[in-house]
């Protein structure tokens, strides 16, 4: 399984953004896709997950609302769109996937997932 992310970059604060990651190596019908992030000096946190059977998502509080994961069956490809960005969203995002079709529980915690892409730098300034 591989993963690509890809689609960081700069923007203003209120401003939006789309990551995206490309998926490989298998068919993913029954997989749990997500987004993790990492700041300088900080654990990797959960931001968004997408079970790719049934379409089932879940989000951490800090961005429910403004941020969407969503898929493209045909691409294997999951997006995460980014609006009204804030500067504490500067991180280095992470595309993760695991096996299965986690729960909420489990789906937050990043020893749930098998694999994991190269991160993508998302920088926000104010």
């Amino acid at each position: 399984v591989q993963l690509q992310a890809y689609g960081g970059g700069l923007v203003q604060a209120g401003g939006s953004l789309r990551l995206s990651c490309a998926a490989s190596g298998r068919t993913f019908s029954s997989y749990t896709m997500a987004w993790f992030r990492q700041a300088p000096g900080k654990e990797r946190e959960f931001v968004a997950a997408l079970r790719w059977s049934g379409g089932t998502t879940y989000y951490a509080d800090s961005v429910k609302g403004r941020f969407t994961i969503s898929r493209d069956n045909a691409k294997n490809t999951v997006y995460l769109q980014m609006n009204s960005l804030k500067p504490q969203d500067t991180a280095v995002y992470y595309c993760a996937a695991a096996r299965g079709s986690l729960i909420m529980s489990t789906a937050y915690t990043k020893e749930s997932y098998d694999y994991w892409g190269r991160g993508t730098q998302v920088t926000v300034s104010s």
